[in-house]
């Protein structure tokens, strides 16, 4: 038995959904512990893209359990939408996945608040989605949120619906000017709503606590990345939960002792969406460059990431906070046709050089990147399976990354496809008993 977390160590975006696509071969059930439909996982089948917002990739997976475990944010429509489409591909669904009865969900006024609140800010704006993920997440702490165990339940669904609607709109109407929401309208639609879903809510506690006592592999994925962690990203430039590992014991309800192992997923560069500080943001043809090969818009709302160096100083502070095991590196053969590649080792701030990440906005905001410079090596390695096989430079790359990070790595992944990946350890990622033949670090 084994229990895998998989985090993203960046702003997200790093290839979460591929590395856990490759894992799932070895896994019994995979689990998601926060976030909605904010946020998308993509995997390459072949030829053949599959774009996930909510349900777990692992549903590519015939005979695999899948989970939406309570710390996720449910908007029923899109969930609706995203198991529509999966029927379409072929993909069985109707048995193999289960969504937490303690879930919350994303109701229409969640959505329009987050809108008129960007709207709002202004050039402060945090550069959401709109989806209603941060008001939904804002009402369950302020304790009137609505759980998917009060939706199935038509009277106290009506009622606390009917409560919560009538407070809303006296905020929206009076301050921003919104028409209001009518009470009977969404109530009867959620109604349908609950038709198409409540078959797939139960206690998801009970299916994750007989897995792990039967001795069976859970994987446990996330959205976003480590710096968009409501407690240990960049404030407030961040979602509106915990992606760190720490969400996995809150948002599925599995106890700190029971995780075996975490792999951070980094990506090969450093990218993210949204505002805020980005102390490697490359505004050049470079960052162009690298946005173009990479492909990097957002696969749910499809908006272009910003594209920077890789950042050390984040991804040993992801490593730390995260209590990282491994390394997933990503997105290595973007960096094909790059004569010169820069590491960022430290921040310069004040005359002083950094070597941990500050919690200071302002600080983050001044902070000038210390680079390293490496060689490219101008040769097209997507497909490559076997790390002895890469370009001598392009071993230095990974090798200094795992220096600076001070953690080994485990996959490469050398292109999107599935089959586009290189496994460094002999044994299964969810067997305990781990051999990675290539050690670059003094342990």
């Amino acid at each position: 038995m084994s229990v895998v977390v998989v985090v993203g160590t960046q702003w997200g975006d790093e290839g979460k959904g591929k590395i856990i696509d490759v894992l799932t071969k070895d896994a019994d059930v995979i689990a998601r512990y926060q976030g909605g439909h904010n946020a998308g996982h993509t995997v390459m089948i072949g030829e053949e893209e599959f774009v996930f917002h909510l349900i777990p990739t692992g549903i590519l997976h015939r005979g695999k359990i899948c989970i939406l475990g309570n710390g996720v944010v449910i908007d029923p429509c899109a969930l609706i939408n995203e198991i529509k489409w999966i029927r379409e591909k072929g993909i069985e669904v109707d048995n193999n996945l289960f969504i937490s009865d303690r879930a919350h969900l994303v109701l229409p006024y969640h959505q329009i608040y987050d809108i008129k609140d960007e709207k709002r800010r202004g050039d402060n704006k945090i550069g959401t989605t709109g989806r209603g993920i941060g008001p939904s997440y804002t009402d369950k702490i302020a304790r009137i949120g609505i759980r998917m165990a009060d939706y199935m339940d038509k009277d106290l669904f009506y009622e606390r619906l009917k409560t919560n609607i009538s407070e809303k709109n006296l905020f929206l109407v009076r301050y921003y000017g919104h028409e209001g929401f009518k009470f009977d309208e969404i109530f009867d639609r959620f109604m349908e709503y609950r038709k198409e879903i409540e078959g797939y809510i139960t206690d998801t506690n009970i299916i994750l606590k007989e897995s792990i006592s039967q001795g069976k592999n859970i994987l446990c994925e996330g959205a976003q990345g480590t710096m968009l962690d409501i407690d240990f990203g960049i404030y407030p430039f961040v979602t509106s939960s915990n992606s760190t590992v720490g969400g996995v014991c809150t948002g599925l309800g599995i106890a700190p002792g029971k995780i075996d192992r975490v792999i951070g997923v980094v990506k090969a560069y450093t990218t993210r969406v949204g505002e805020g500080p980005f102390p490697t943001e490359l505004s050049d043809s470079v960052g162009m460059r690298l946005r173009d090969q990479g492909k990097e818009y957002g696969a749910t709302t499809g908006r272009p990431r910003r594209c920077g160096w890789f950042d050390a100083v984040v991804v040993r502070y992801a490593a730390w906070i995260n209590g990282i095991d491994r390394l997933a590196l990503t997105k290595l053969d973007v960096l094909d046709r790059c004569e010169k590649i820069y590491i960022c080792t430290g921040y310069q701030y004040n005359g002083k050089i950094l070597k941990e990440f500050p919690s200071s906005l302002n600080i983050i905001k001044k902070c000038q990147p210390i680079y390293k410079e490496m060689d490219g090596w101008i040769e097209d390695i997507r497909g490559i399976d076997s790390f002895d096989d890469l370009p001598e430079n392009a071993k230095r790359y990974i090798e200094e990354i795992s220096n600076i990070v001070e953690t080994d790595l485990s996959i490469i992944s050398t292109g999107q496809r599935r089959e586009e990946t290189i496994l460094l350890e002999e044994n299964s990622f969810l067997n305990n008993d781990h051999s990675n033949q290539y050690k670059w670090r003094d342990t």
